[in-house]
């Protein structure tokens, strides 16, 4: 059906917003923005494509959200990696204030979807979670004729039902580890093209046969005044950066000269504006408005498994796959495995087949990773509880309510719990009764590693850009450090602290590598030689540590040294790196997990690749090595991974 050459719709994208507590020129860009939509009476509604906070913190959350309710039309938000990487909720004060992370709606007989294609709490590249795949699916698969509304009837409308797609991210290589998985969905639709931000401007890329669009970020940048995009569709979909004018002051477009055409062209006339303006702009991309049909999918631009070939010893004693995503390690009291999953459900698998024994239900996502011991297992949800279960039933024994998000990893210690909360606190619990031992509340931002019990302290860091020691005995603070910056998106808060001759080895995002003294916090040495990224891992005899570098390197030192001294550094072979997972040494072997779905055996002795096995994509999270010859891992992707190496 051809389109009438008549306006059909016409609507505002804003991306990239960045609201700060400590900066205020995002939000005086956002509010000249809003100040432009509203005088503008074209424009129907507003998508939000991601990184509307710089940090995802809730008071900017709330902030951008009362910003955004002065607009005079509806508008739909999705969030970005700035909402996901550092969010001290694990993302849920976004979907609380917002309702959601991810939006469906019909308009003008088209069909408009947004979800998440950020990383959930920590450096990775884009990524869209399976259960939003799955709801992908399910939305687009229900529209499959024409949709139309009370405003636009039926007249103006294609078959089959046009679709524009929002994400943050472009769905290419390099920017979602899993972008295939979505293409492969949305190449089954009339999806007219798919728009975002993260690049902070006008882009065009062609993601597997479909046409993404990257928008200009709301703010200023080196510029006087901010912009946003205006996109209107008649027969073509027409892209206009808009420039608009200071609060209170006259609508202008990036020195145009008036000459050009009106920006609606036949959309309106300059007499319907409020302010009886003109807006002198053409479009900067113009794309075809129509029934859109998809090819087969270029398959060399497909993840690449052949590696598994090289080496055929690597065998899968089983394969699972969960409803939802997986951000953290497993771990095990011999006869069963213990993980949780990013929709909140908590299984106990049996570690022979990967049978599912028993299931619990916290309804918000798990993060960090749980502890086993004598009959309980502790772990956190974003539900803001913290739950000590019967580990052969599954049966709760207790909980305890914290003030926001739980996303720590969990440790016990002759029957303690110690679990970081995104409330700001440590927890000690003794894990048969749930009373709280202690609590230290000095922290000025959340908890997400897995705190390390060594000696009579216990040691771990926080999004406050201190690395802290408390008294295991009251919980009193012994010291903290700092690595001397004052950003809190470098502080070692990612990685899993180890300990070896009286001394502590961190990682951080400054890519330093730091050796502390255990007793009083005095730094051994520290350097940045080899650029290691939020991970380390200790030799089972205590003598070296490890650690991934950035640039296709493990890199192993002293640990007995005063000095930072080299053992080996190897070149593995994985590519860039910024996955916080941690190198772990068993019988020998050191087990290395990757961003891009690689998992690694090295010689912990030379730093030889032994092999390399491929799983999938996306993120390994921290191994859980068995012995030298089997390990269990889990993916992003919500798999879970029993491998062994034969002889």
């Amino acid at each position: 059906m051809k389109l009438l050459s008549i306006l059909l719709f016409t609507f505002a994208l804003l991306t990239d917003t960045h609201i700060s507590t400590s900066n205020p020129k995002p939000m005086e860009d956002l509010q000249r923005s809003i100040a432009d939509i509203n005088r503008n009476p074209d424009i129907e509604f507003v998508v939000v494509t991601g990184d509307l906070t710089e940090s995802g913190d809730l008071t900017s959350i709330q902030a951008i959200k009362a910003a955004l309710d002065q607009l005079r039309v509806p508008y739909y938000a999705a969030s970005g990696n700035h909402e996901t990487t550092w969010s001290e909720s694990g993302v849920m004060d976004f979907t609380r204030v917002f309702g959601d992370s991810r939006f469906a709606f019909a308009h003008a007989g088209a069909y408009f979807i947004g979800f998440n294609s950020g990383p959930v709490i920590r450096m990775a590249d884009g990524h869209v979670a399976p259960q939003d795949i799955a709801w992908l699916k399910h939305n687009l698969d229900s529209v499959k004729h024409s949709t139309s509304d009370t405003l636009h009837p039926t007249p103006y409308t294609l078959h089959p039902t046009p679709i524009f797609v929002f994400t943050h991210y472009p769905l290419r290589n390099g920017d979602v580890d899993n972008w295939y998985e979505v293409t492969d969905v949305l190449r089954e639709h009339n999806v007219q093209c798919v728009m975002g931000g993260h690049y902070h401007r006008n882009l065009i890329f062609d993601c597997d046969g479909i046409t993404d669009v990257l928008n200009r970020s709301n703010l200023r940048g080196n510029d006087t005044i901010n912009g946003y995009s205006i996109i209107s569709v008649t027969d073509s979909i027409r892209f206009y950066e808009r420039t608009p004018s200071p609060l209170g002051g006259t609508p202008s477009n990036s020195g145009v000269p008036e000459q050009s055409i009106d920006c609606w062209g036949a959309l309106s006339a300059a007499s319907n504006s409020p302010t009886g303006v003109q807006y002198p702009i053409t479009p900067w991309l113009t794309l075809p408005y129509g029934t859109k049909t998809y090819g087969p999918s270029d398959q060399t631009l497909r993840p690449d498994f052949s590696v598994n070939k090289q080496y055929p010893k690597v065998t899968r004693a089983w394969h699972k796959s969960l409803k939802g995503g997986l951000y953290s390690t497993p771990v095990t009291d011999g006869e069963n495995l213990f993980i949780g999953d990013d929709v909140g459900t908590f299984y106990c698998l049996d570690i022979k087949t990967g049978s599912t024994k028993w299931t619990f239900d916290t309804g918000m996502r798990i993060v960090g990773s749980p502890a086993v011991s004598d009959g309980v297992v502790v772990f956190g949800s974003a539900n803001y509880k913290i739950y000590g279960l019967d580990s052969e039933t599954g049966k709760e024994l207790w909980t305890y309510t914290t003030q926001q998000a739980v996303m720590g990893a969990a440790t016990i210690h002759e029957g303690v719990a110690y679990i970081g909360g995104g409330d700001g606190r440590m927890f000690a619990f003794d894990i048969k009764t749930g009373i709280v031992k202690w609590s230290f509340d000095e922290l000025k931002n959340y908890v997400l590693t897995r705190p390390l019990v060594y000696n009579d302290k216990l040691y771990f860091g926080a999004w406050d850009t201190y690395f802290y020691a408390l008294n295991l005995k009251d919980g009193s603070l012994a010291w903290k450090w700092n690595n001397g910056k004052s950003n809190p998106k470098l502080s070692p808060a990612s990685v899993w602290p180890i300990a070896a001759d009286g001394k502590i080895f961190i990682t951080a995002p400054d890519r330093y590598f730091t050796c502390l003294d255990a007793e009083t916090g005095a730094q051994v040495w520290r350097t940045k030689e080899y650029k290691v990224r939020e991970t380390v891992g200790l030799s089972e005899d205590g003598k070296t540590v490890y650690s991934k570098c950035m640039w296709d390197t493990v890199v192993a030192m002293d640990a007995t040294s005063e000095e930072p001294i080299t053992r080996w550094v190897a070149h593995a072979g994985f590519g860039y790196e910024h996955n916080p997972a941690m190198p772990l040494e068993k019988e020998g072997v050191l087990w290395v997990s990757t961003k891009n779905g690689l998992l690694l055996g090295m010689d912990a002795q030379t730093g030889k690749v032994l092999w390399r096995h491929k799983i999938g994509n996306s993120i390994l999270n921290t191994p859980l090595p068995l012995s030298g010859k089997e390990c269990i891992f889990t993916s992003s992707e919500g798999t879970i991974t029993y491998i062994r190496v034969k002889d």
